[in-house]
């Protein structure tokens, strides 16, 4: 189980979302914005951030670099989810300091896997959605 932060301003995504991370065994938290996204993570520091691009407020990009310029949560991965899939636009989600770009739309499972992945790689959870630090269960 991670505790992941969703940042998405279309209310029905921001809620299929949470539910599929939640369904995953996540606990979620979810914001509208990107500026409420920066605040949330300062304040619960997530093992992950998934945010859309164009958000108001505050884009993506802007909520990126703040929290990759902020030493207590740069750690942070963050993962953009977006529609947007010109590569001029993944590029730019990774100059930012972004671990991923998934595109919308998308499928539950492929969402869960690559989400499973990362935090993986960041040693936060196994395969399974269990906390053993990168382990997995025998």
């Amino acid at each position: 189980m991670a505790n992941i932060l969703v940042a998405e301003d279309e209310p029905d995504i921001r809620e299929l979302v949470a539910f599929i991370l939640r369904y995953a065994g996540h606990v979620v938290t979810t914001a509208n914005h990107g500026e409420e996204a920066v605040r949330l993570a300062e304040q619960m520091i997530p093992d992950l951030v998934l945010m859309d691009v164009r958000m108001p407020r505050m884009t993506g990009y802007d909520a990126c670099r703040a929290i990759k310029a902020n030493p207590a949560i740069q750690h942070v991965p963050v993962v953009f989810l977006s529609a947007k899939g010109q590569e001029n636009e993944v590029q730019a989600g990774l100059m930012v300091g972004a671990e991923a770009y998934l595109l919308k739309p998308f499928a539950p499972d492929q969402l869960t896997e690559r989400i499973e992945a990362i935090l993986a790689k960041y040693g936060k959870v196994n395969q399974k959605g269990s906390s053993l630090g990168g382990l997995r269960k025998a």
